[in-house]
């Protein structure tokens, strides 16, 4: 996916693992593929990006914005035990910021999310579903 008179391009892999949601003034907002936990990642639109101190200073204040703004949301709409954020990049190197809602009775608490179960893909009518009502409530945040 191409945006920002084409200088940006998404990594593969975070294509084949999410869902477009919508574009913020800065990142990409996708929601990771697997419906056993509410899953998103923030996702600047700068190319050969790895690291947060690669953006300019407004770009990171403004990332820091977008994920108050999302995590904000979440909390209203989810309600979780925990927000688990987290900027790894160990198998996909392109900066992307998760938000990982999580419960108490959750499939993997307290243990991390990664690579401990497969994952179960979105129906359409979900993915939109869950678009909406965060959409929703970001602009009523916002």
């Amino acid at each position: 996916m191409s945006t920002q008179a084409n200088s940006f391009t998404l990594h593969p892999q975070l294509e084949k693992d999410s869902h477009f949601l919508t574009c913020l003034s800065l990142c990409q907002l996708r929601l990771i593929d697997d419906t056993q936990f509410p899953w998103f990642i923030l996702v600047p639109e700068r190319d050969s990006v790895v690291e947060t101190y690669q953006l300019s200073l407004a770009d990171q204040s403004q990332l820091w914005r977008e994920s108050n703004l999302l995590s904000l949301a979440l909390a209203n709409l989810y309600q979780p035990d925990k927000l688990n954020l987290a900027m790894i990049g160990n198998m996909v190197s392109q900066l992307h910021f998760h938000h990982i809602v999580r419960f108490k009775n959750d499939l993997c608490w307290p243990q991390p999310v990664w690579g401990k179960l497969p994952m179960q893909a979105y129906r359409k009518d979900r993915v939109e579903q869950t678009r909406l009502r965060l959409l929703t409530e970001i602009e009523r945040l916002g």
